[in-house]
């Protein structure tokens, strides 16, 4: 909270210039969003794994990595947060470009600070619009949420880093809540391939699952052991 009032979205501001950060942040926090601070494309990309923001603010000339390499390797690791560009690049070339790269939106300095805190509310509500358009359903667990249009799991707003297989298990789990999984409808489903017995490759992506979970904050157990049967959401 802030006074009391209660705090908005959290937004990721990547910028290297100290003053410039600052001058972001107070503008924001007073709009009522609360803030993150990264002044290197590096530094923004673990912020991103620990916690992922609602929406990034970045700046293009970053040492190290740039702005636009941030970017690129933002959207090819599949991350669709937005992500609005600040820049003092003002050619129309510029910001087709960075457009074209994965930028939801492009603000040139120097700024007015009533459109820059415009642009973020935009760029938010386009985003909520978007997750709760029908194809792009939220599946909600207790302190778990799926997003399956970016393949994507939160959980107390932590990004879990899955592998396929533990996504898959994951997916098919949360949509049936009450149902319990046998290992070998598991392994047909995500697997395609006939089980065994003696496979143990359900049980370890399950516990690999029930860790990553653990390790995000999640006090209560999230997948049940059936004994003799299989798995279900707790």
């Amino acid at each position: 909270r802030k006074g009391n009032r209660v705090m908005k979205e959290e937004i990721l501001i990547v910028e290297d210039d100290v003053d410039i950060s600052g001058l972001l942040k107070r503008i924001l926090e007073d709009a009522g969003y609360e803030t993150k601070q990264a002044y290197s494309g590096t530094e923004a990309l673990l912020c991103c794994e620990k916690k992922q923001p609602d929406l990034i603010m970045l700046d293009l000339m970053l040492p190290g990595m740039t702005g636009e390499e941030f970017l690129l390797t933002l959207r090819e690791g599949g991350c669709d947060i937005p992500v609005l560009v600040l820049s003092a690049r003002s050619s129309l070339q510029d910001k087709v470009t960075l457009l074209k790269e994965g930028a939801d939106d492009y603000i040139t300095k120097p700024f007015e600070p009533e459109e820059m805190t415009a642009r973020v509310e935009a760029a938010l509500r386009r985003r909520g619009h978007h997750e709760e358009k029908s194809g792009a359903k939220v599946y909600s667990y207790k302190d778990l949420k799926l997003y399956p249009e970016g393949r994507k799991v939160l959980v107390l707003d932590t990004l879990l880093s899955l592998t396929a297989y533990e996504y898959e298990i994951l997916f098919l789990l949360i949509q049936n809540p009450e149902k319990v999984y046998s290992r070998e409808l598991l392994y047909e489903q995500i697997w395609k391939g006939g089980y065994y017995g003696e496979n143990n490759t359900v049980n370890v992506h399950v516990s690999n699952l029930r860790r990553k979970i653990k390790e995000a904050g999640a006090g209560d157990e999230y997948i049940r052991t059936v004994y003799g049967i299989g798995f279900k959401l707790e």
